[in-house]
């Protein structure tokens, strides 16, 4: 989850004049990094090799 100390930081570092769409596009990447982390911290993510595993079967 995004802080809004984070959010701020974000909007500090665009230039002067922004689309809403690029902000939003930030602001959605940024939650999904801190959500993967989140998960990764929480040991809920897979190994690599598990990866590949797991996508042979899609192509099968």
């Amino acid at each position: 989850m995004l802080t809004k100390q984070k959010v701020i930081e974000t909007i500090s570092n665009f230039p002067d004049t922004f689309s809403i769409d690029e902000l939003i596009e930030k602001l959605i990447f940024l939650e999904k990094v801190e959500r993967g982390m989140l998960q990764s911290e929480n040991g809920e993510s897979i190994s690599e090799k598990e990866l590949d595993q797991e996508m042979k079967k899609w192509f099968k």
